[in-house]
């Protein structure tokens, strides 16, 4: 069966994880992905660990199977030529170098685009191509801090945390990868091309979304809340009589079924219950109400009677429980490829289900220029 993308050609001359992780998806999709790095590899991500497999890093598996790996010299006006050939049989070039380095290799938009009109050029920096910080390198932490993220993730005891995986990498790549379809959508109808800018700072600055439109509204500086919610209440961890878990009360029908479930009805005809809102508003007063009440029972107990009231909840796993979960495995989140170094490899599986042009792991993420007879002879 074809990829929903196969009769799409990337060019990806990035490397780390936010455009990687855009041309992966791509790539997932049936498009044919070349990975252009500097002779001998390029990609910072192959250098970084442990734990590396026969000397391949598990960060660079992550984010580049369904790829085919050529190298190329953009130093040499030999490598600019070569790209520029690739371009002319091409659909899409992406590329993470600071601003105005394509510029200098003559390999920017306006350039390329009089190669071939219909090309859709992605630029993916840390600040963006224009105002004043896009000469700043960007990086996911960075941008963590700045953006705002930081300062609403953690509590106040342990201050300003950032999220767990480089969050921001993968908010831009996932918009580059819907910016870059969109564009070849709109160019069915025009014939042309279009340059797209993006930046992890805006990317992350987006994904503020209803904390940051609480700011707009009220003008009130959003804190941390730890594992509360800021606008739904009870929306946290709670502490069972082992450990902890999550009870996602999301409107007032839920709430009842708790409190009924709980045997404390009086919780549900309490007026600073009864409603989300007015439960927000008092909220020092709940929480404490219903703490009481998990630390009754073990937590597998509580997951259990919520699930049979339809109140969501859910446990705290760790990896390894999430990569035996009976749930991924019928979804087939855990694949295996073989790498020509690594051997048998294991990865995380595509959330993308398409019915009739599902996806396929063809290849698995290259070495340095394994493909270079192969696509390089193209060009001669």
């Amino acid at each position: 069966m074809s990829g929903a993308l196969e009769h799409i050609k990337v060019l990806d001359l990035s490397r780390v994880l936010a455009g990687p992780y855009c041309t992966m998806i791509l790539g997932d999709l049936g498009a044919e992905i070349l990975k252009v790095e500097a002779p001998g590899g390029s990609d910072d991500t192959r250098k970084w660990g442990p734990p590396f497999q026969k000397d391949v890093s598990a960060y660079y598996l992550c984010a580049n199977r369904n790829k085919k790996g050529i190298t190329v010299d953009l130093k040499t006006k030999e490598g600019v030529e070569t790209i520029k050939e690739l371009v002319q049989e091409s659909d899409i070039i992406i590329h993470n170098f600071k601003s105005g380095t394509m510029e200098k290799f003559g390999l920017d938009y306006d350039t390329l685009e009089k190669i071939n009109p219909g090309i859709v050029y992605c630029s993916i920096t840390g600040f963006g191509e224009t105002g004043p910080y896009k000469q700043m390198p960007g990086y996911d932490f960075i941008i963590q801090a700045m953006s705002g993220l930081m300062s609403i993730t953690g509590d106040s005891e342990s201050g300003p945390q950032k999220v767990g995986v480089a969050i921001t990498d993968i908010l831009t790549g996932l918009y580059a990868c819907i910016g870059i379809q969109g564009a070849l959508l709109e160019r069915t109808m025009s014939g042309r091309g279009q340059k797209l800018d993006l930046s992890l700072y805006d990317s992350a600055v987006s994904s503020l979304v209803n904390i940051g439109s609480n700011y707009l509204m009220s003008g009130n500086v959003p804190q941390a809340l730890g594992n509360h919610h800021a606008n739904i209440v009870p929306y946290q961890t709670f502490q069972a009589s082992d450990k902890e878990m999550v009870i996602a009360v999301g409107n007032d029908h839920q709430y009842q079924a708790l409190c009924r479930l709980m045997g404390r009805e009086e919780y549900g005809k309490d007026e600073r219950f009864q409603t989300n809102p007015a439960r927000v508003a008092h909220r020092e007063d709940l929480i404490p109400l219903l703490a009481a009440e998990f630390s009754k029972h073990p937590a597998d107990y509580w997951l259990e009677q919520c699930r049979k009231h339809g109140i969501p909840c859910g446990p705290i796993q760790t990896v390894d429980e999430v990569a035996t979960d009976p749930q991924l495995k019928a979804r087939n989140m855990f694949i295996e490829a073989e790498h020509r170094t690594a051997g048998t490899i294991r990865m995380i599986g595509s959330p993308l289900k398409l019915s009739r042009t599902p996806v396929n792991v063809q290849y698995a993420p290259p070495e340095p220029g394994e493909h270079n007879e192969e696509i390089l002879d193209r060009t001669e």
